[in-house]
């Protein structure tokens, strides 16, 4: 009978192999593409990609759009309207009067 730690063993042999495999696959894939590039001169911009992760991208910061002069608080003009700005609206004033 295979023990728990015999069991774990094999799992982590496994774990080994899968990567190693992953960036053997992974390696050859990049050659690929790379040999296929060159072969038709195409460079990444050809591709409508951006060169690096596009994770890099997620959470950058977006330029203010809204600014309140008295505070000098800003509004990219995504998610939830700030306060100040909601105020202002509800006293009369226009959101084209914070633009940027």
């Amino acid at each position: 009978m295979t023990t728990l730690q015999q069991l774990l063993d094999q799992k982590a042999e496994l774990d080994k192999q899968i990567e190693t495999t992953r960036r053997e696959e992974r390696a050859d894939a990049i050659a690929q593409v790379k040999a296929l590039m060159d072969q038709h001169g195409l460079v990444v911009a050809d591709l409508g990609l951006r060169a690096g992760k596009t994770a890099a991208r997620k959470g950058a910061k977006v330029a203010a759009k809204y600014r309140n002069s008295a505070t000098g608080e800003t509004w990219s003009g995504r998610g939830l309207q700030p306060k100040w700005l909601s105020a202002a609206i509800h006293n009369g004033r226009k959101i084209e009067d914070f633009a940027v």
